[in-house]
Formats: structure tokens, sequence, C-alpha cells
């Protein structure tokens, strides 16, 4: 290791480092990944050679692993309080129902901000309904928002197999019902937000709606750890966040499975509303008011602010933040570890929207 090395973050200085050993994680986090550690970046059996089916089937058997996780850590949490929740079910564009989870404060005076929100999983697993994104909702809620959820088709698990485009239909479908009632729901104007996968997704319906000319339509988007490159096996060279996080939960073969299940032919590669990292300045110009969150020991870190810039390039107003000391989703996930954390990208949110009316 020379002088100048070891003054580099992660592995980038040191190879060795895991996760746990990783001197910027915050010890708040070390319950969350104790006795995980390098586990969590072996090569899951998985990878670019593996067939649709045996990719469809590893993403299934994630899902059911994390459904346990967060089962156990959200149920434990007491409710959030002055919350009323209502569902809509409305028709998508392949004739397919698409449940709409609308939270709101149940005391109310006049119009509030409004948030769609996209669920992470990579676009391929986890849902809309599972407490871990409830509990999100109520939270936003609770901050003075109405917020709709969209129980988009999955890739693969519980709510799959659809591949793309069909999670990004979805999730255009209750934006664009959502503005259309906002009077019903009392909701002074839009924004998008997402996170990890439905970083992707609330990204992509600002790229399809401008593709399509109903852009005015979104006050502003809030993407948070976006995975949205596409490529991770290998990463581009200029992710260096790969280099310095890799195998830090996420590792470039797993990554790699999951761009399968979402795009199972490859045929997307390069179309921004697959993979919104594609997109070029050109085709950014013009969207809403942008902030892009990551954490600080992500291996995505960096395909969110190399996107970042290529809006700011774009004239796009757009505000970035990493959240330091978590690895991926460490501020969205972690409620009962990091509450301050949690909480701050909650307010960010709320801050985000309000200032958008």
């Amino acid at each position: 290791m020379t002088a100048t090395a070891i003054h580099l973050p992660g592995k980038l200085g040191n190879p060795e480092l895991t996760l746990v050993t990783d001197p910027r994680l915050d010890p708040a986090m070390l319950l969350a990944v104790d006795g995980m550690d390098e586990a969590l970046g072996q090569p899951p059996g998985v990878g670019p050679d593996s067939s649709y089916e045996e990719v469809v089937a590893y993403a299934a058997a994630m899902e059911a692993e994390f459904d346990v996780v967060y089962e156990e850590t959200f149920g434990a949490l007491p409710p959030v309080e002055g919350i009323r929740r209502r569902t809509e079910v409305v028709e998508g564009v392949d004739g397919n129902d698409i449940p709409l989870f609308i939270h709101e404060p149940a005391d109310r005076d006049g119009p509030l901000p409004g948030i769609v929100h996209t669920h992470g999983g990579g676009m391929v697993i986890c849902a809309a309904a599972d407490p871990q994104y409830v509990r999100w909702r109520d939270e936003l809620a609770a901050t003075g928002l109405c917020v709709v959820g969209v129980e988009f088709r999955n890739g693969a698990g519980k709510l799959g197999d659809h591949p793309f485009p069909a999670g990004l239909n979805d999730c255009a479908t209750g934006t664009r019902w959502t503005y259309g009632n906002r009077a019903a729901l009392g909701i002074s104007h839009l924004v998008v937000s997402g996170d990890s996968g439905g970083g992707n997704l609330c990204l992509a319906v600002a790229l399809k709606a401008k593709r399509e000319g109903w852009i005015d339509e979104i006050a502003g988007v809030y993407s948070c750890c976006p995975y949205i490159a596409g490529t991770y096996d290998p990463a581009p060279p200029e992710l260096v966040s790969w280099r310095e996080n890799g195998g830090y939960q996420l590792e470039p073969a797993m990554c790699q499975a999951l761009v399968k299940v979402y795009d199972p032919t490859g045929e997307h590669t390069h179309d921004p509303l697959a993979w919104p990292y594609q997109a070029s300045v050109e085709e950014l110009a013009g969207l809403p008011p942008h902030t892009v969150s990551v954490n600080e020991l992500d291996p995505l870190r960096d395909e969110g602010l190399i996107y970042a810039r290529r809006l700011m390039a774009a004239g796009v107003p757009t505000a970035s933040r990493t959240v330091n000391g978590t690895y991926h989703g460490g501020d969205t996930d972690t409620p009962a570890l990091l509450p301050h954390v949690y909480r701050a990208t909650i307010r960010g949110i709320r801050g985000f929207a309000a200032s958008l009316g």
C-alpha cells in the first residue's frame, strides 16, 4: 500500500476492507450489518450468463428473505399516529389493475403537496404493500403531504413476472391518475419520488412524461439511491464507487442478474426509460426540478451523482446530497437504528415538495 493510497476512501485505500470494518460506516449501523460482513458481497450464483429462469428464481428467493427481515424490523415499530389511509384501483395500459395506496393526514386544511411514491427492489421485487413502504408513506403523510404509493408490476416475485416496461407503465399511469384527480385528493402539485429501483422509476417517469408531452403534470422529482446504470459486471469505469464500495451489500453479479430480470433480452440496455443513466444532456433538458440523494458507502453512489451532474448541465434545477456513514438505502430503511438520519430524508422530501408550490 502506498502512502497516497492509504488516504483514499474505502477499498481504494485498503482492498481488505469490508462494510463492517470500513471506518466511514456510522457505528449505529453495525447492528444492521453485524454477522453479514463479506457474505453480503459474495457472488450469488447467478450473473450475466445465467438464464432468465435462473435469475427470476433468484430474485424471488431474495424477495422472500427480505420479506422476513422487513416484517421483523418494521413490525416492531409503534404506528404513526394521525394518518388516514385508503386504496384506489385504476386500470393500467395493459388492462391490469393497479392498486394505489393513499396516505394523508387525518386532520388537514386545504390542498397539500402530493407525492407519488415508487418503491425499491430493483424494479423486480418487493411491494408497495410491504411494511417498510407503508411506514414510509405514513411518515411522509405525517409531515403534511398526500402520498400515493403505486403497486406496480414487478419483474419477479409475488408481483411478477413482468419485464420492462410493465412497471414503468404502471408508475406512469399512477402518476397521471393522481394528477388528474388532484382536486378530489386535495393536492396542490405533484412530486414523483422513490428509492433504489424506485429511484430509477421516478426518474424514468419524468423522462417518459417529457417524451409523451405531459411533463407539466410533474412539479419535481426526488430520487434516493437510484439504481440506473444497467451495466454492473463490469461497471463502467467512471463509476468509481464500485471500486470503492464494491461488495458492501451489493455485488456486481447480483446487480447484473437483476438487470436481466428487468430486461431479459438486453434490448433496452441503452434506453433511458429503462436505465435513466443512459439519458443524454439533451434528453434531460426541460425536466422539472430534481433532488438526487445518494449514500456514501453505496456501490451505486456515483451513478446517482453523475446523473445529477448531467441534470445540472442540462439546465435542470438540481440539488444533490450524499448521506454520509450509510450504505445503500441506509437513510430510508433504518428508522430504529438511525431515526435522525431517516427523518432528515423525510424532511428533505417534505421541504423539496413544499418549495415547489
